[in-house]
């Protein structure tokens, strides 16, 4: 307060103070002291006996709420007349100084206090579900330029450089809550033509800056940045300057994600270069031009057609190649998944008893020995929750290096999630999968099963597939780069042992169809690429 203030409270010190409201004389919004047996305005120190005047409303009292004066903030250099439009005022409680922030609701009504200790810890009184913004009952419906702070100190610093005749405010609680006092009062700040954020230059700070601007409206949202920690530290610098320079020099803020066609002359001449690895048959190098990072492949066949086989010889070729593969097979265990693998090193299916008796058990280590680096898997037999997978997924790429995923298969995925149905339950895994797959910069290739359809012939029997056979969800063909499908006549006398490999979607050429045929051997448990003619 100033000395004429204070020496009017020593004269009054028998009557009780009742509460603030707005002076008629001079039109201030809370200068007006209301005491039992008269008032008194602190702006134009106008005195009328007789107590409050009976056509104003008393505002409503809360519980608690301290009293305090109006006094200069030495330290922040922030003067006694800034402090005054803020009704931020200085007081004691339980024996301690404290600095009072005074907050309103929408009806211009007192409801809460935020007390600030000196060691900067801080304590609320009265209905914060109430409160609006700091400050924000100073300021009209609208206007050309408001600035939000993250903190009380900062919006009395930024409105005193500016001679507290321009709009600004400040979050109650700090960062954490920004978003949440924001929305309360997005109404009312669409109504500034521009919304200027300023909050503090640390991670925290401008962590907050990006989400409060991605509900503001965005043709009105700029994000200021202060040199320095924050609005105050300028304004004790005696910067006070480089406070408005921050304001007019705020940045439009512009959604992540969003470029602008004059940004992309780089991205239209410039080729990254993006590794290739090629498949194991030349078909599907014809169709799909190798296998990538950051794609997903969706293989999908019949029960029973050979969709773990062709996983297997998937991963071994790329294994050979001298990539590290992480293989998933949830309908296996890792004794059947690494016994396949070394089949195929030594062209026998040891997987089967009187095979493996037959095979020196040196040559079995000998090529064991060959792939045991390059290669880990997931010992889990059967369902898995959906986030523990991808947990597992991210280690085997970002701790053991895995450049290729082999995940057999998804459904069975699903079937370890016991609430939801089963369509909502693939989307959201494959979402996850596509996302995984771009964060960790992998490729995958996941097994999907295909759905029965209305028709003489199933799958099993060598039916064609379709994009519109996969069982569950559109996603897994929405969301794949790449979609093959596996055909082979199970109960065929004479074609039985050959499958036909179909591109169905490829979002990298567009080259779909049949690419090749697969031929099985009984003996040597092995699938090679036979001749197709096109």
């Amino acid at each position: 307060m100033t000395q004429t203030c204070k020496s009017w409270n020593t004269m009054t010190t028998n009557e009780k103070f009742l509460y603030h409201k707005p002076c008629k004389e001079c039109g201030s919004r809370d200068n007006l002291g209301v005491y039992e047996n008269h008032t008194y305005c602190f702006g134009c120190h106008k005195y009328t006996a007789g107590g409050d005047e009976p056509e104003i409303e008393k505002p409503k009292t809360i519980r608690n709420m301290i009293t305090g004066e109006y006094e200069p903030l030495s330290k922040r250099r922030i003067n006694e007349d800034t402090c005054k439009v803020f009704d931020y005022e200085v007081g004691e409680y339980d024996g301690r100084p404290v600095q009072i922030a005074n907050y309103y609701d929408k009806q211009y009504n007192k409801v809460a206090q935020k007390l600030r200790f000196p060691d900067k810890s801080f304590k609320w009184f009265g209905d914060t579900d109430k409160i609006t913004l700091f400050g924000q009952q100073n300021w009209r419906d609208g206007g050309r330029t408001i600035v939000i702070t993250e903190g009380e100190l900062d919006c009395l610093s930024v409105s005193q450089v500016n001679n507290n005749k321009y709009p600004v405010v400040s979050i109650p609680s700090g960062t954490a809550s920004a978003k949440k006092y924001i929305k309360q009062e997005l109404e009312w700040l669409s109504k500034f033509e521009k919304i200027v954020l300023m909050f503090d230059t640390d991670e925290a700070g401008m962590k907050a800056s990006v989400e409060v601007a991605n509900i503001l409206p965005v043709k009105k949202c700029y994000i200021a940045k202060v040199q320095g920690k924050d609005a105050n530290e300028l304004l004790q610098q005696g910067k006070g300057q480089k406070i408005i320079d921050s304001i007019f020099e705020a940045k439009h803020y512009t959604p992540q994600g969003i470029i602008e066609g004059v940004d992309t002359k780089e991205l239209l001449l410039n080729d990254d270069y993006v590794e290739s690895v090629p498949y194991a048959y030349d078909g599907l190098n014809k169709k799909l031009s190798g296998i990538r990072p950051k794609e997903l492949v969706l293989l999908c066949a019949g029960s029973g057609t050979g969709k773990s086989q062709v996983c297997r010889e998937l991963a071994f070729d790329l294994i050979n190649k001298g990539h590290k593969v992480g293989y998933i097979a949830l309908e296996e265990s890792v004794k059947r998944s690494v016994r396949g693998l070394v089949s195929l090193a030594v062209n026998k299916p040891i997987h089967i008893p009187e095979v493996r008796k037959s095979i020196p058990t040196e040559e079995l280590i000998k090529e064991w020995e060959k792939i045991k680096d390059k290669i880990c898997f997931y010992d889990h037999f059967g369902s898995s929750d959906s986030e523990d997978l991808l947990n597992r997924i991210r280690f085997m790429v970002q701790g053991l290096n895995c450049k290729f995923i082999f995940l057999d298969h998804i459904s069975i995925v699903i079937s370890g999630i016991s609430e939801g149905d089963e369509r909502r339950l693939i989307d959201n895994t494959m979402t996850n999968l596509r996302k995984l797959v771009e964060e960790i910069n992998c490729g995958m290739f996941v097994v999907s099963h295909l759905k029965r359809v209305d028709s003489k012939t199933g799958h099993e029997d060598g039916l064609q597939t379709s994009l519109s056979h996969l069982r569950g969800s559109h996603s897994l063909a929405q969301l794949s780069d790449a979609v093959i499908g596996f055909e082979r006549n199970q109960q065929s006398e004479t074609e039985n042992n050959i499958m036909t490999a179909r591109v169905l979607k490829n979002r990298f050429t567009g080259d779909t169809g049949v690419a090749c045929d697969l031929i099985w051997n009984k003996d040597t448990g092995r699938l090679s690429e036979g001749n197709f003619d096109e």
